[in-house]
């Protein structure tokens, strides 16, 4: 009886273990580090890749990993654009230690989102530096509305650093705080995805408003 209830109790100890929240369960995080160019991203795809390598490095890259960024359309009537919401799949999300933080595309686009500086972790499970910290890295590059949609393209100005892939001190990116704090309390302020613009497109434009050319990355279902 006693090797019976031994070994009932490795089958529980074993089957608790198994359901640990960990990177094989993580399917959001932000990026430890940015790819070091500012805006320049390398697209798109470059950003894709880079949201897969760190996931791989952390043992979560048997998913498909798509960075939370939209593009614009070359002029205003153009279609051409693509909206950060429409590829990052249909959730739930979670980070590494097993937070949710949001069940769906509209829950993560609501008030009900619980992306926050507590959950919004990167692929290591650290947290991220906020606005108190220094230096301050909040500042999330997403080129995005509140609703995850794209800005319109020209004559309205640049809100992607050229979708993605400008270095330089001209144009600008839109960024949201991970940590959903700002300099006063407003809507805008406290946005996870739409809160201001960068100054630039470099590295060194990026950082002034507190960012580091990070950005967040989800799994797709």
């Amino acid at each position: 009886r006693m090797a019976w209830l031994a070994s009932v109790g490795v089958i529980g100890v074993a089957g608790c273990t198994s359901i640990q929240p960990g990177p094989k369960e993580m399917t959001f995080f932000i990026t430890s580090v940015g790819p070091g160019r500012g805006g320049d991203l390398g697209g798109l795809e470059g950003a894709d890749r880079h949201c897969q390598s760190l996931a791989q490095a952390a043992g979560a890259g048997d998913r498909t990993w798509r960075a939370y960024l939209s593009t614009q359309a070359p002029k205003l009537a153009d279609k051409n654009f693509v909206n950060a919401r429409d590829r990052i799949g249909s959730g739930p999300w979670q980070n590494v230690k097993g937070d949710v933080i949001a069940r769906s595309v509209e829950d993560l686009h609501s008030p009900n989102s619980n992306l926050t500086k507590q959950t919004a972790l990167d692929e290591k499970g650290q947290p991220v530096n906020g606005r108190t910290e220094q230096p301050n890295k909040h500042d999330m590059l997403t080129g995005s509305r509140p609703d995850g949609t794209a800005f319109p393209g020209a004559p309205f100005p640049d809100m992607t650093c050229g979708n993605w892939t400008k270095s330089g001190p001209d144009g600008a990116a839109m960024t949201g705080h991970h940590d959903r704090a700002g300099p006063v309390d407003a809507p805008w302020a406290v946005s996870w995805n739409s809160a201001h613009p960068t100054l630039g497109c470099s590295q060194e434009k990026v950082r002034p408003t507190g960012g580091d050319g990070l950005f967040y990355c989800f799994a797709v279902k």
